[in-house]
């Protein structure tokens, strides 16, 4: 994407006029609190997938005289024996606090089960193309009528599923919404970082994320529950996306994004207005030579390679490689552990939320470890916790009997398996975008995403094998886990490094590192002033992707 082989003095000089304006003041609180609402709202919208299907105990209904249900799910007519099976007509619900779901409302289960799976992965085809569709878009007409668009987009698709409940329309539908995925969240998270200090941005950020995503999840199935109707439910979580509308108000858009696309008068016009709001007195002086100072860095910036010069090196090719597949399967498990909540003993509404509360301590020990013991540690060890608790809950499904001791120990293992993957995905976007080079950073960062958002797309039929073998989920995404643990350890580290700049320097970053190499075990050698030297080249905050 073109806007983003602006250099990096540019940002910085963004960050100097911003100081005069204010990056820590009345602006930046109302913009971290909208971003609180966008997190909630773009939980809401992603878990959606999940909530309109949960499928509750079912069996079938032909010639049932008795109003005690089977103790079991059952696709057959109840006594049924023989290998010859019957084809079942109609079936009975046991409603989940009285949750009419898709499933149940369009009997899509047994032999109609492929129907609901074809359906969530049209969601995931959509962010796929939604992704590279607006990001495209974001670099022409600018970030924040992107973030309105997806929002409304958003909105759209959840009310059109409403009516579309033809397998045909269900699945356009569905790409739809899937369309706005990511992008109702991450453009506004953009904005956000850009006009916030930069020693704040981490800090700020990630509690705002790790609080209010994990409140919009918590809260989804309880939503679901008070309104007792997968239509209700989406038109719920649907008609609050009205609000984002309004953030055009007030919320600027992106000084960086303005200057790089040499609109200099509306940079200044922003500028000028986020000094207003924050009620600072700049001179008109100082304006001027900042627009000189953007317009002389971008005369002398030279043409920046493209994204397959990554695949051009040896070593640059395989770390590139690496991070696509631990994209992928960081993705596909996050996605696959969130919505695996069926199965496991207790109502899939209580273990959603259980599940969720693991959301807020990954990015509270991402704050306080991953500048600690480092990129790659922090990668490798949550990617090798996750895959052991969640192979573990799939060897106790097939071991185990259904007691509550057995239960316990299931949400239990299940939780802190998703805990270890949501902190491989929260810190996984940053030790991408520290690895690739600068001259291609903003490519190769947005292609390892968007690669990770296209696996998805077998999340649903991952869980769809439950319905073949029971813990075939678990330990079909536990091996995957492991195995991007282990890939991991080939990458080299970060932290405290001069980041690569080139692509020679790609090429030659960490050559001397071996895969038990991390960073807490190394002697800290380099001085203050070389740590100094080394932030200053590192991007304000490292996990923008577009």
């Amino acid at each position: 994407m073109q806007v983003l082989r602006v250099r990096r003095n540019t940002m910085l000089e963004v960050d100097k006029i911003l100081e005069k304006c204010g990056d820590c003041n009345r602006l930046q609180l109302l913009m971290l609190l909208l971003f609180c609402l966008i997190n909630v709202l773009s939980a809401l919208h992603y878990y959606s997938q999940t909530i309109i299907s949960f499928v509750p105990k079912y069996w079938c209904a032909d010639g049932l005289s008795s109003s005690e249900p089977p103790a079991e799910s059952s696709c057959w007519p109840l006594g049924q024996n023989g290998t010859v099976r019957q084809t079942c007509h109609s079936y009975d619900y046991e409603l989940y606090m009285g949750y009419e779901s898709l499933s149940s409302e369009m009997d899509w289960i047994c032999a109609d089960a492929w129907k609901l799976t074809l359906g969530q992965s049209m969601f995931f085809v959509g962010s796929v193309i939604g992704t590279l569709t607006l990001g495209c878009l974001a670099d022409i007409v600018g970030r924040l009528p992107i973030l309105i668009v997806a929002n409304l987009i958003a909105m759209a698709g959840n009310l059109l599923t409403i009516l579309g409940t033809d397998l045909t329309l269900f699945c356009i539908f569905r790409l739809i919404s899937g369309f706005a995925t990511d992008s109702n969240f991450v453009m506004m998270y953009i904005l956000v970082m850009e006009y916030m200090r930069p020693s704040l941005r981490t800090l700020g950020l990630s509690i705002c994320i790790g609080m209010f995503y994990c409140l919009g999840s918590m809260a989804a199935p309880w939503i679901a529950v008070l309104t007792g109707s997968w239509r209700g439910f989406l038109l719920s979580t649907s008609l609050p996306l009205l609000l984002v509308p309004l953030f055009y108000l007030v919320v600027p858009e992106s000084i960086q994004w303005l200057i790089a696309t040499q609109k200099y008068d509306k940079a200044v016009s922003c500028l000028k207005r986020v000094a207003r709001f924050n009620g600072k007195e700049v001179e008109e002086s100082a304006f001027e030579e900042f627009i000189e100072e953007c317009k002389y860095s971008q005369q002398n910036q030279k043409a920046s390679p493209h994204l397959l010069h990554l695949f051009k090196t040896p070593r640059l090719r395989r770390h590139t490689l690496i991070l696509f597949f631990k994209s992928m399967v960081i993705t596909l498990c996050y996605d696959a552990v969130s919505r695996n909540v069926q199965g496991l003993g207790i109502s899939p509404f209580l273990m959603f939320s259980l599940s969720a509360t693991a959301i807020l301590p990954a990015c509270l020990l991402i704050i306080a470890l991953q500048d600690r013991i480092g990129r790659k540690a922090m990668a490798s060890v949550s990617l090798l916790l996750s895959g052991v608790f969640i192979s573990g809950t799939g060897g106790l499904l097939f071991a185990a009997s259904a007691s509550s001791k057995t239960t316990k120990l299931l949400v239990s293992l299940s939780v802190i398996g998703r805990f270890g993957v949501t902190v491989a995905y929260n810190s996984g976007a940053q030790y991408a975008t520290e690895l690739i080079p600068t001259c291609v950073r903003g490519q190769g960062v947005a292609a390892v995403h968007v690669a990770g958002y296209a696996f998805t797309f077998f999340s649903a039929y991952i869980l769809f094998t439950r319905s073949i073998f029971s813990p075939l989920p678990e330990i079909i995404l536990g091996v995957l886990s492991l195995l991007g643990a282990g890939l991991c350890l080939l990458l080299p580290e970060t932290l405290n490094r001069t980041l690569p700049t080139s692509l020679d320097d790609g090429e030659n970053f960490g050559k001397n590192d071996r895969w038990y190499s991390f960073s807490f075990l190394e002697k800290r050698t380099q001085s203050a002033t070389t740590l100094a030297t080394q932030n200053a080249k590192m991007p304000s905050d490292s996990s923008v992707y577009f």
